[in-house]
């Protein structure tokens, strides 16, 4: 049993043979031939072998899974043994790409059943969609007379596994269609989704699965998540089509003004819109990504208003708070052709079909290679069509993460995806599924548990101390209306359901996305403003926060309300925009900090300024202007104070009236610098007997604090010395706001907490008021209760980067990574961003490039007093 990369290449003689001849006239009358993924897959599809297939959009992908299966059910309707029951079932992330592929599958049965009615022949294959839209009768309809092809779901899978009539439909079931695979499995959903496909072939032992994908690293963990283990030691067989890079990429990074430095506001905001205008008319239809709702919003808006008749109609935007039907009809709006750009945040990533784009810009980093080439894939969407990008940048700091993110992309250099594995919280809900459609021995369940790639090394002990909460052991949560689901006979080693409403309690609290709601923000009894639940995760009592242009500190949360209290004299510590924000990934994390080594490497060489720039092109693929901005930035960095790199973590400490801060140059990603930044904070907190305000980015974070020393070297001795980054991180986040609400969503997926019962739904306020009061009492029964111990685990491996946090504590221990503190009264210019983006929220943009420029213009003065304004003009 191996994971194998597919090698054979069939041809089109080859594959038409073994196709049905409908589907091969079909075929032959639509398009000249077979693509390159089609040709690698079609053929494993109609063996039944399990298939991983990553491509760009617009390669064929979806009809190298479907052929396979459109010709042996067109097969089976030609010698009368079609049967009514589900042969394949697709499963797509999104609802909206489940009715594009009902849509893309009826057109050709409609064209063959049309030229096969010409000579009296029927085939009569249905297709039907099946998600949480799908109206009752629908629903009645297909419980009777399935689809032959499902379209679904992992939600709506996992209700139908459970129903008694609808699961009969299943045991005939050979294929099952995973599509855009690489957004599922880095979240719950995808953790969900393979306890399903386990459940699924526990029904159907001889079901192939079919993995689509856009471009994703690793492949072979990819296609093990997709496959799942034949038994203990062994993962079923499983090929990998990789025609990731097939396409041609044309991805460039732009820089609308020369210098990012000495600007105004309107020069910025000048150039940003001409750039755009200008690109955006030198092409049919574009897309642009932004990094969060506001900026889509606020695009669309400048655009409108800077050009106007230019875009009146001819705009739209498209995010997820945008409604349904509205994200609908600019959807089809652009596969009409009828929009000239439309302008999005996260939404149109996936494999939506939006008809023909020539050119999608990204407005600023997307952060991770992956997720650019996700972006720019939906360009070119046709089969040879070039895959056109344009990334611009506004700061120095974007221009070099893009532009390494850039190379990397060009030389097919991926960064890894993380998949969440033991997730408690969705195996309980799981297990309660299991046990309300069979009664069956621990034994088997924990065989069938294992077969899941997210649940390989769970042990049974782990799985008793579930199955010990959901048969109701801990009677003393009944208090807290924590009562249990299962029977557990221990002696035989059974279990079963327990109560007449297991199935409709199930049915109506199943899935594992998180109910939201705004939380209200008030002094005393008066209501100021709300904010988002996830920017209230990232607060801790004493942040200071700015909402409706005044400056809040954080003193205390209850509910869905926080109290705050005016604050007069400390800058923001959280922008209002993180919790949008995408975090930088440490893979492409890593590769700014060897581009970083190797200028240090230039810089300590003495290398002249046009070896320099030379080599910057030859590395980069940039051109001049880019060049030379990326030169200046690295100059000033070098010859002011040090370049943080690879073996280098620098640390300054900058004196101010109001206190002192350590800069930390940790370029790691911000799901890194959320560990260290606690950690360090932690540390030093407990040796100042005093808290501190923490401020984090992808590049670094900030510690703060009033008058006072800074005990630094007690701090790294103690986090060098520290064996467990783990346990301290469980003790920094133990009453922190993330783990409270994160508690609250796993004791929902758990089912610990019913957000529907009875017909009524429970609200989000009143979901974390028993959230509140059940993690109290989980703490005083057991620390270690499973749930509250996936709870830990969220926020400190999915959430936050734990792992690698740990990589990065053991090369500071073993001296791979020096620490190195430096005295200073200006920040260094790689510092500006992190100390000016802590402010960003309180002065407006004018007034944040000033700040900026004042920094930059004290940094050029002391370069010039140490004798070193000579260098720059070598």
């Amino acid at each position: 049993m191996s994971i194998q990369f597919q090698t054979e290449k069939h041809s089109d003689k080859e594959i038409f043979a073994n196709l049905n001849p409908w589907l091969t006239a079909w075929f032959k009358h639509k398009f000249e031939g077979f693509t390159e993924p089609q040709k690698y897959a079609i053929l494993n599809v109609h063996r039944k072998e399990n298939t991983l297939v990553t491509a760009p959009t617009g390669s064929g992908k979806t009809l190298s899974a479907f052929s396979g299966v459109l010709s042996e059910l067109i097969t089976l309707a030609e010698q009368g043994e079609l049967k009514d029951t589900v042969y394949c079932i697709y499963i797509s992330p999104l609802r909206a790409l489940s009715n594009d592929i009902q849509v893309n599958l009826n057109e050709p049965l409609e064209e063959i059943e049309k030229a096969a009615g010409k000579i009296g022949k029927k085939f009569g294959i249905r297709v039907g969609v099946r998600t949480g839209d799908t109206l009752q009768s629908e629903r009645a309809k297909q419980s009777k007379k399935p689809p032959h092809i499902l379209v679904t779901t992992p939600e709506s899978l996992a209700i139908l596994l459970n129903s008694p009539k609808f699961r009969e439909h299943f045991k005939n079931t050979q294929w099952v269609i995973i599509d855009e695979i690489h957004a599922l499995a880095e979240n719950k959903r995808g953790v969900h989704l393979s306890l399903s496909l386990e459940r699924l072939q526990r029904i159907q032992p001889n079901i192939c699965r079919i993995g689509l994908s856009a471009t994703i690293e690793p492949l072979e963990e990819i296609a093990k998540y997709l496959a799942g283990k034949e038994n203990e030691k062994n993962w079923r067989d499983c090929k990998i089509v990789d025609a990731r890079f097939e396409k041609t990429l044309d991805l460039q990074v732009i820089s609308p003004l020369p210098d990012l430095i000495n600007v105004s506001s309107e020069q910025v905001q000048k150039a940003l819109y001409e750039t755009l205008h200008d690109l955006i008319q030198a092409h049919k239809t574009t897309l642009i990504f932004t990094n969060t709702r506001s900026a889509t919003e606020r695009v669309v808006d400048h655009l409108k208003e800077k050009y106007p008749g230019k875009y009146l109609g001819k705009i739209g935007a498209h995010h997820s708070s945008v409604s349904r039907s509205k994200r609908l009809e600019i959807e089809q709006r652009l596969k009409k052709g009828e929009l000239k750009v439309v302008v999005c945040s996260t939404s149109l990533e996936l494999g939506i079909d939006i008809g023909f784009i020539d050119l999608v810009i990204l407005l600023g980093s997307p952060k991770s290679i992956a997720r650019a080439l996700q972006r720019v894939g939906r360009s070119g969407h046709k089969l040879h069509d070039t895959i056109k990008g344009k990334i611009i940048v506004m700061d120095r700091d974007d221009l070099i993460e893009c532009a390494v993110l850039a190379k990397q992309a060009k030389e097919h250099k991926i960064d890894k995806i993380h998949i969440p594995t033991q997730a408690m919280d969705v195996l309980a809900q799981h297990i309660y599924g299991i046990a309300i459609g069979e009664k069956i021995l621990v034994t088997e369940l924990f065989e069938l548990i294992k077969k899941s790639y997210c649940y390989e090394k769970i042990t049974l002990h782990e799985l008793e101390e579930i199955l010990s909460y959901l048969s109701g052991e801990y009677t003393s949560l009944e208090v807290r209306h924590v009562y249990a689901k299962i029977w557990w006979d221990k002696e035989t080693g059974m279990i079963g359901k327990r109560g007449k409403l297991a199935r409709v309690i199930y049915m109506t609290n199943i899935g594992t996305i998180p109910d939201e709601a705004k939380i209200n923000v008030k002094i005393g009894s008066e209501v100021i403003g709300h904010i988002d639940e996830p920017f209230l995760e990232r607060m801790k009592k004493g942040d200071v926060f700015v909402l409706g242009g005044d400056k809040y500190q954080f003193l205390y949360a209850r509910g869905m309300t926080i109290q705050v209290k005016a604050e007069e004299v400390r800058p923001p510590t959280i922008p209002n925009w993180v919790s949008e924000m995408l975090p930088l990934s440490f893979d492409l994390a890593n590769e700014i900090q060897r581009f970083r080594t190797l200028m240090e490497e230039k810089f300590k060489g003495k290398k002249t300024k046009k070896e320099i720039l030379e080599f910057i092109h030859t590395y980069l693929y940039c051109d001049g202007k880019t060049g030379n901005a990326i030169y200046q930035y690295f100059f000033e960095q070098f010859h002011y104070s040090k370049i943080p790199n690879t073996h280098l973590l620098l640390v300054e400490q900058v004196k101010e009236n109001s206190g002192n801060q350590l800069i930390f140059h940790s370029l790691y990603g911000r799901r890194v610098n959320d560990v260290l930044s606690r950690t360090f904070g932690w540390l030093l907190s407990k040796l100042m007997h005093k808290d501190l305000a923490v401020t984090i980015n992808d590049n670094g974070f900030i510690l703060s604090t009033d008058k006072g020393g800074m005990q630094f070297e007690g701090m790294i001795n103690a986090f060098k010395s520290e064996k467990n980054l783990h346990y301290v991180m469980e003790r920094a986040i133990e009453n922190s706001e993330i783990l409270k609400r994160r508690f609250r969503h796993c004791a929902t997926r758990s089912l610990m907490i019913l957000r529907t019962y009875r017909g009524r739904t429970k609200s989000v306020g009143r979901q974390h008021m028993s959230s509140h009061l059940l993690l109290s009492a989980v703490k005083q029964l057991d620390e270690n209760f499973s749930i509250l111990q996936e709870a830990k685990r969220e926020v400190l491996k999915d959430s936050m980067d734990l792992e690698n946090a740990e990589k990065v504590q053991d090369w500071i221990k073993s001296g791979k990574l020096k620490i190195e503190i430096l005295q200073t009264d200006v920040p260094s210019p790689f510092a500006f961003n992190l100390v000016a983006r802590g402010r960003s929220d309180l002065i407006k943009m004018e007034g944040r490039l000033e700040f900026v420029k004042r920094m930059h213009a004290q940094v050029l003065e002391k370069i010039k007093e140490k004798g070193n304004q000579t260098t720059n003009t070598q």
